[in-house]
């Protein structure tokens, strides 16, 4: 019996110590598609993917670094895009911030050799510039009941330290019951002394983050323009969900436009996942929804959006356990007590 299921692709900050070897212990048979994002690489003068993975010792110093993490999760993920068994049919693809690239892939708008080149020339380019920086933070409370007020006021204060001489701060990744903040160094440290501190680790700052997603990028979204033509990209084989929530649908989609939100809007404005999470359940109703790895945290941002909602019922963190446990919606394939459920091999 088939399964319908949406594909979620991760963005940074999932490749980490546990992750090192993924792309050896789980795709061993993709190595010829590794080894042409190695040439590319090679091109650049960058270390292969390949041997980043197989490398004896990982540090946060040089594995968060754009220009690292990016290839690697790109790769990891988009190899288990691929690895799905035979009776799931994939109804739409989305993803979060960097994963909207890994999504364009899965979802056949890039090859996988011009995904990888969008990745790695992206991922370069933040890393060069590495214009201001981003901090996570809590508007829902453990049990992920929304709270909309709470949300109203944390934004108004993004807003008002925005307003203040010399100080950016702006929404950069709406993720489900996170705010995810970026701006410049006074911007970030205005909001934290504002705020008081959630669950014990709130706010927290992502290292090796720019201000993804906001006017600060306008330089890497202009280079990566110039770098990266339109002709990469081409129709989608199945129905791509952007950050806006807006659908790109096979045969219907005009590749100069989604080149030119992928490397303007979606680089510059903020990236609303929770949104694209929802229209992916509303409009496709899927039997599940697979984030693909490396790593396993998205699926807790996929899974408040879904409780944001109120989808199926689900209206607060128990009630999506219990649901869970009946049968299992979400599928984390970074996860090794779940990837044997969607997995071919």
């Amino acid at each position: 019996m088939t399964r319908t299921a949406v594909v979620i692709c991760p963005g940074r900050g999932t490749y980490n110590k546990p992750e090192l070897g993924y792309l050896h212990r789980h795709h061993g048979a993709r190595m010829q598609m590794f080894r042409a994002f190695d040439a590319i690489r090679a091109e650049a003068g960058q270390e292969a993917v390949t041997a980043l993975d197989g490398a004896e010792r990982y540090t946060v110093g040089k594995y968060s670094r754009g220009d690292v993490a990016s290839p690697l999760i790109y790769a990891a993920a988009l190899g288990d895009a691929q690895a799905l068994a035979e009776d799931i049919e994939v109804v739409a693809v989305t993803g979060n911030s960097m994963g909207w690239y890994i999504a364009l892939a899965a979802a056949g708008a890039l090859s996988p050799e011009n995904g990888f080149r969008v990745v790695n020339t992206m991922g370069t380019l933040m890393q060069e510039r590495l214009i201001g920086g981003q901090l996570v933070y809590p508007f829902t409370g453990e049990d992920w009941s929304d709270d909309p007020a709470r949300k109203a006021a944390l934004l108004a204060d993004v807003a008002r330290i925005d307003a203040m001489p010399g100080h950016d701060l702006a929404l950069s990744i709406d993720l489900g019951g996170m705010l995810v903040l970026a701006g410049n160094e006074a911007g970030l440290s205005a909001f934290e002394a504002a705020q008081p501190v959630a669950q014990e680790r709130f706010p927290m700052r992502l290292a090796n983050h720019a201000a993804f997603h906001t006017r600060l990028q306008a330089p890497v979204a202009a280079e990566g323009r110039q770098r990266l033509g339109a002709y990469l990209f081409t129709q989608p084989t199945h129905p791509v969900i952007d950050g806006r929530g807006k659908i790109w649908w096979p045969g219907a989609t005009d590749t100069g436009a989604l080149w030119d939100y992928t490397l303007g809007h979606q680089v510059t404005e903020p990236y609303d996942f929770t949104r694209a999470v929802q229209t992916a359940a509303r409009e496709f109703a899927p039997d599940l929804f697979i984030v693909t790895g490396p790593g396993a945290t998205l699926g807790g941002a996929v899974a408040q959006s879904l409780v944001l909602a109120n989808w199926r019922g689900m209206g607060d963190k128990a009630a999506f356990q219990a649901r869970q446990a009946e049968a299992p919606l979400l599928v984390a394939m970074g996860r090794d007590d779940q990837r044997g459920l969607v997995c071919a091999g």
